[in-house]
């Protein structure tokens, strides 16, 4: 009867994203808490994308994934002082790299067994493609500086392409989580969302960021969008989800230098184009780690 309760759950959270009714289903069930508290990790393993490994952020110690030893992953578990500690985030890592090998990085499931009893997993921007539509965006800015040209494109066909793709992305994610669940059983799973890219406000700063200047509010709500997700795919999955966004407002790629923590196209910290610098990973490691120190279940 559990599992068919859990089933039910997970397919009444799927379809109202699938619906487009995610809003509605914010009540999704808490975490099912795992025996232990707050502790120390002893076994913790990193999964994730970019956002997760730090490119450019040094010092990098795998330059085939692009990843850093500052990485918020190496951050959580220093201070946590985890007595095994496994890093297989990748740059460019789709939900299909927890399966399959990317380059010289194994599965990422790979790094996952019984004993492990953290897990962190950022993933699902490059499903939807982040990178394309960053490249798009900036390309058609061109068309209508004062207008929103890539809004118009995504939604040409009557249907916003990006919502859709966020959607179809959603049944990805929830089959990592279980497969997470399955491969380390006894682990604490959190979730983490993306930090906030660009102004919260919607305001834009072109040409510090090439995009038209009514596409800066569509971008934010996809991003928005995705966060959103994230956190109701976690919830239907007995994981837990670090919000990385709010804690990072008022420091996207279009604040100066100093006060940024998401570098913007021509990054002027060690960093990579619209990814987070040293800052920001250390940003994002401060809200797990308050995730972390709450317990488990709890809001």
């Amino acid at each position: 009867m559990a599992d068919g309760a859990a089933g039910r759950r997970r397919n009444a959270v799927l379809g109202a994203v699938l619906g487009g009714c995610a809003l509605v289903a914010a009540g999704t069930a808490p975490a099912t808490a795992h025996p232990g508290g707050p502790g120390r990790a002893s076994a913790y393993a990193a999964l994730g994308d970019s956002y997760t490994s730090g490119p450019g952020i040094p010092r990098q110690v795998d330059v085939g994934c692009a990843r850093s030893d500052h990485n918020y992953p190496s951050l959580v578990a220093g201070r946590r002082q985890a007595a095994a500690f496994t890093d297989v985030s990748c740059g460019g890592a789709t939900t299909a790299e927890m399966w399959q090998a990317q380059g010289a990085n194994p599965p990422q499931l790979d790094a996952l067994d019984r004993h492990t009893d953290l897990v962190t997993v950022q993933i699902g921007g490059n499903d939807v493609g982040f990178g394309s539509i960053i490249a798009t965006c900036a390309r058609l800015a061109a068309q209508d500086p004062a207008g929103n040209p890539c809004e118009r494109s995504y939604s040409a066909s009557g249907h916003d392409q990006l919502a859709l793709t966020i959607v179809r992305t959603a049944p990805k994610v929830d089959r990592v989580l279980r497969a997470v669940h399955a491969r380390a059983p006894h682990a604490r799973v959190v979730v983490v969302g993306y930090p906030d890219l660009l102004p919260d406000d919607g305001s834009g700063c072109f040409p510090q960021v090439p995009f038209a200047q009514q596409d800066f509010a569509y971008l934010r709500d996809t991003e928005k969008r995705l966060n959103l997700m994230l956190r109701l795919v976690a919830g239907v999955n007995r994981a837990e989800y670090v919000d990385t966004y709010g804690p990072t407002v008022g420091h996207d790629m279009c604040k100066a230098p100093a006060d940024r923590w998401i570098e913007p196209l021509q990054p002027a910290s060690p960093g990579a184009p619209a990814h987070p610098n040293a800052k920001g990973e250390a940003a994002m490691a401060e809200a797990v780690l308050d995730r972390l120190d709450r317990g488990r279940g709890r809001g």
